[in-house]
């Protein structure tokens, strides 16, 4: 048994762990990378046919976002996760795929005028609806035997609707071994999901550290400060706009927004209006709502028991259609404008910033983290204008933020996490920049005493001796390289290898003539290759 770290080693997406046992060979995660990542990734060391099944913590991008890469590449294995990231990645997958494919032809159209190649995207719908029919949903905490000698158990994480840390115990030559891998593990009193669940013993435990070097600050009071900012906007005669993040944000603000209007607290504007516009987060919120008895935490059930949906009241509209959205600004009323995405770098929500931000009396609500380098961030640090569909728009409009209530447990929530986990001979961290995952591991060290390594990508671990037996060092990545982890065109070069050393082994028998021909052929080009 083995395990080699791939991605999200001393960075903070990208996830993706290869393991080797009970003559499977499998991820656990498989995502994108996003943001400003400095360090490069080893490829998976197989091709994609030969990956068996994969094991899925959670639906979001940075954990799922290359599995219809994998697919193009030849997988066609079983991908396990909880129904309700299985049907988060239903919409998200298809999402990205859609993203990919408009990109690249917006690329392709630059690149025609230059006389440059057309761009192809990094997988396209097909890819990802293949990959989708893969997907094998599991319920929390019911142990599966996926295959010989492999169990696996979902265990509810408090992180996203389905997310889940998962428990693979693995049996081999007599030798057994549990891993635990954790996930994103969620922050503590979160609207309508559950707390993490925690997991009593692992022989071994690779967990997340986003922010394993912050204590958050205790968030605000949603219900009290947004009503305060409706109040204040409608009376001048304006409207909120929230950009927000489709599957997550959008959904706690819905929960807000249904106990602001059930209990009256804004005066003088009985009915106003909220408006979804994004596609996504319209279908995240069915998904939710569908999935409601697995996922919502005590207080969010207990609506439903009552016959309540928490997520829904009178006066919320949702836009699916194009028409759909541009009506919304020809709504005169005071109201609530939801939309994607939520740094306001792609989406509907632009066009929205277009017809709203030049207006004095409109409040633009930011409810979540702005990146450096978008719009976002930009109108939170006081630009006078922003270019808008190549029109320059002026910001007159009151531009406000709230922290965000943090779906990552801060330093205390995972330590508390980790020190529920009994009988671990070593702790893993990864899926945290540099500082992050290095100071929690010193952070862990100090505090449980525990044995705790750090990998970069390309490390590996024997799974039954315990012992390390490549301690990767970092490699920084050239500028402008691309990583993905693995490429269709790699892909094809490892099955082609595999193929040659198949021919190899079955050559004993030969013409001797035959045998130096194809070792001339081999040696000629690896010659040719510098090799």
């Amino acid at each position: 048994m083995k395990m080699m770290f791939i991605g999200a080693a001393h960075e903070v997406t990208g996830s993706c762990t290869y393991i080797e046992a009970c003559g499977k060979k499998f991820l656990v995660d498989f995502g994108m990378e996003q943001g400003g990542d400095v360090l490069k990734n080893v490829q998976i060391p197989v091709a994609p046919g030969d990956i068996d099944f994969v094991l899925l913590t959670h639906a979001h991008i940075d954990h799922s976002g290359l599995l219809p890469l994998l697919f193009a590449g030849g997988f066609s294995g079983e991908i396990h996760s909880t129904s309700a990231t299985a049907n988060l990645c239903s919409v998200m997958l298809k999402d990205s795929a859609h993203i990919q494919e408009f990109e690249a032809e917006w690329r392709s159209r630059k690149a025609k005028r230059r006389g440059e190649e057309n761009y192809e995207p990094l997988y396209t719908m097909d890819d990802a609806i293949g990959t989708i029919e893969l997907f094998v949903p599991h319920e929390y905490d019911t142990p599966a035997e996926i295959a010989d000698g492999i169990t696996v158990s979902f265990r509810d994480a408090g992180h996203l609707l389905g997310s889940s840390s998962i428990i693979i115990t693995m049996t081999e030559n007599g030798e057994t071994r549990t891993v635990v891998f954790s996930g994103d593990i969620g922050n503590v009193e979160q609207p309508l999901i559950r707390n993490p669940q925690y997991i009593e013993s692992a022989d071994y435990v690779v967990m997340e550290s986003t922010y394993g070097n912050r204590v958050h600050d205790r968030p605000s009071d949603y219900v009290t400060a947004l009503t305060k900012v409706l109040q204040t906007t409608f009376d001048r005669g304006g409207s909120v706009i929230i950009p927000s993040f489709a599957v997550g944000r959008t959904q706690e603000m819905l929960y807000f927004l249904r106990q602001i209007k059930n209990d009256g607290l804004v005066k003088g504007h009985d009915g106003f209006p909220v408006y979804v516009d994004s596609p996504l987060a319209n279908e995240a919120t069915d998904i939710f709502i569908n999935n409601r008895e697995s996922c919502y935490d005590e207080e969010a059930i207990s609506f439903v028991r009552r016959g309540i949906n928490p997520i829904a009241f009178d006066g919320l509209i949702r836009s699916v259609s194009s028409d759909d959205s541009r009506a919304i600004n020809e709504d005169i009323r005071p109201k609530v404008i939801i939309s994607a995405s939520g740094m306001c770098e792609a989406g509907r929500i632009k066009h929205h910033l277009k017809h709203n931000l030049w207006k004095p009396e409109n409040t633009i609500l930011f409810v979540g983290y702005q990146a450096a380098n978008t719009l976002g961030n930009s109108l939170i640090n006081g630009a006078g204008t922003v270019k808008l569909f190549g029109e320059t728009v002026k910001v007159a409009a009151e531009i406000k933020q709230f922290p965000g209530v943090s779906g990552h447990a801060d330093v205390n929530g995972l330590t508390k996490w980790a020190e529920a986990v009994k009988g671990v001979k070593k702790f893993f961290i990864n899926h945290g920049e540099i500082t992050s995952a290095d100071s929690f591991a010193e952070h862990l060290s100090e505090e449980l005493g525990a044995d705790v390594y750090a990998p970069y990508s390309g490390a590996e671990f024997d799974i039954v001796s315990g012992e390390i037996t490549v301690n990767a060092q970092p490699v920084l990545l050239k500028k402008k390289e691309h990583q993905n982890n693995v490429s269709v065109a790699y892909s094809d070069l490892l099955s082609a290898s595999d193929r040659l050393s198949r021919m190899i082994k079955l050559s004993d028998g030969r013409a001797n003539a035959d045998m130096r021909k194809l070792t001339q052929a081999i040696n000629k080009l690896c010659d040719d290759w510098e090799i």
